[in-house]
């Protein structure tokens, strides 16, 4: 489907049912006037049109999927009586109420202690495997990148710079901007007393170059790269938007 040219009451049927979205601040993305147990109903109800009892079975089915204990008792409370690994094991449920066939998981573990993380990076592979959907992960973390992802799609100012297998990736870089985020990781330091970083900022909307929109930052970048903008083409195992792609340790 595209969602762009589907109307109005046509995308509202697949949102939330074929198509769901986890954020990433489950206490502001949770209605705090309302109960667990009413918000899970809810779509419970509008997309498949469960009563009220069904819903409520369904309901403490998928918090005891999610690992939330005592599930029952879980559907009268409110969002600010649970901890913030609860209430996103909550968002969690919800989103895969209806077995979604395409589960964006936008930044789901930025709001959570580091252990709590892992719980929930572990909590959506158990779920992707079992409910055989796929899982698009929207993360800052390289370390995420590299425990959960099969493909990645680097982004940089809304483009895709490259995209190609972790692996791939992880080894060997074939755009600028994916290579210096590799090298700004502290474990990828080398003993040097400071990290590497990237110089200047990312674009803003209305002030955009003409040409790459990395050349300004990019330690390689030629006239050509500052006047032509790229576009995103084949490259070797995937794709990248570059005119000079990376080859080993040089262009």
């Amino acid at each position: 489907h595209d969602l762009l040219q589907l109307s109005a009451s046509a995308r509202a049927k697949l949102t939330g049912k074929d198509v769901a979205m986890i954020f990433q601040d489950p206490t502001t993305s949770l209605n705090p006037c309302f109960t667990v147990g009413f918000q899970l109903a809810e779509s419970l109800k509008l997309h498949l049109g469960m009563d009220g009892k069904a819903a409520r079975k369904r309901s403490i089915e998928l918090l005891e999927q999610v690992g939330i204990p005592a599930p029952e008792s879980r559907l009268n409370v409110y969002p600010h009586q649970m901890s913030g690994g609860m209430n996103q094991r909550v968002m969690i449920a919800m989103a895969i109420s209806c077995k979604p066939k395409l589960l964006i998981a936008d930044e789901p573990t930025t709001a959570l202690d580091v252990t709590i993380q892992a719980q929930i990076l572990d909590l959506l592979r158990t779920l992707q495997k079992d409910l055989n959907m796929a899982l698009v992960l929207i993360t800052h973390n390289m370390g995420v990148v590299s425990e959960m992802a099969q493909r990645v799609a680097v982004m940089y100012a809304g483009q895709i710079m490259e995209t190609r297998s972790a692996q791939d990736i992880f080894q060997s870089p074939q755009h600028p901007y994916t290579e210096a985020l590799l090298a700004a990781m502290p474990e990828r330091s080398d003993g040097a007393t400071r990290l590497s970083t990237i110089p200047g900022m990312v674009p803003g909307l209305f002030d955009r170059p003409s040409g790459c929109l990395f050349a300004p930052r990019c330690t390689y970048a030629t006239q050509h790269c500052r006047t032509e903008r790229p576009e995103l083409r084949d490259w070797q195992s995937g794709m990248v938007r570059c005119h000079y792609p990376l080859q080993g340790d040089r262009v």
